[in-house]
């Protein structure tokens, strides 16, 4: 074969650009900028970003496959709803994860994860009241970080699916991050988890997130609290 039969290497547009787009779009709906219901259109979207609408496309397409976007014939792309069941399910799970998670954090955290759980709660407490998004993204982080502490790959990845759920319906309840208790709930899956205590942080992170739970089902006029609106969080 001579140099003439060799075929050039096809040109590939950098992946930077549409990873780029995707990232950006991702952290845009978990962030609550786009609200579940939201249309997303790519025109739009693309004229935004500054880009074609290839990359807008195919982030939508990882975006649909992240369950954070649905497409309907005739109506396009929205950010997803969820409906009360997937809701009520979510929070089983994230009951029995949280709980798993808090129990292993307090068997193998380490000092840097201490510290970091520390860091998280503070910027917590010290989001802006009337800042809704956030309080809702550092609250996210704080039980991120616990889950982290945990040192479960496999867990750690679960938790990151159901961390799509959890934000969406945050997003689409309001459900309040601010109540008067959530620094006392928080605060007492951490003194569990730094003590050591995997019973202690266990029924503390599962108290946490069945509370909430039944808050944001409350506020779907779904079911009654288990106590009016004091302050949980999850």
């Amino acid at each position: 074969m001579t140099l003439s039969e060799v075929k050039p290497p096809v040109f590939e547009r950098p992946t930077l650009v549409r990873e780029g787009v995707y990232q950006h779009l991702r952290g845009a709906i978990l962030g609550g900028e786009f609200l579940p219901g939201e249309r997303l259109g790519e025109v739009e979207l693309g004229a935004r970003l500054g880009v074609s609408r290839t990359p807008v496309r195919e982030a939508m397409m990882r975006l649909t496959q992240d369950g954070l976007i649905d497409t309907e014939a005739n109506k396009g792309v929205r950010v997803r709803r969820l409906g009360l069941p997937e809701i009520t399910e979510t929070y089983v799970v994230r009951e029995e994860l949280d709980g798993l998670a808090a129990a292993l954090a307090a068997e193998h955290h380490n000092v840097g994860d201490a510290a970091a759980l520390r860091s998280a709660l503070a910027q917590l407490d010290h989001a802006a009241p009337g800042d809704y998004r956030e309080q809702t993204l550092l609250d996210l982080a704080f039980h991120r970080r616990v889950v982290e502490a945990a040192h479960n790959a496999v867990l750690l990845s679960l938790c990151r699916d159901l961390e799509v759920r959890v934000a969406l319906i945050k997003h689409q309840t309001r459900t309040s991050n601010a109540y008067i208790h959530t620094h006392d709930q928080h605060a007492a899956i951490l003194e569990a988890v730094l003590s050591r205590d995997a019973q202690a942080a266990r029924q503390a992170a599962r108290h946490h997130v069945r509370t909430f739970g039944a808050l944001v089902l409350a506020d779907l006029g779904a079911a009654p609290a288990h106590a009016a609106h004091t302050g949980e969080t999850a």
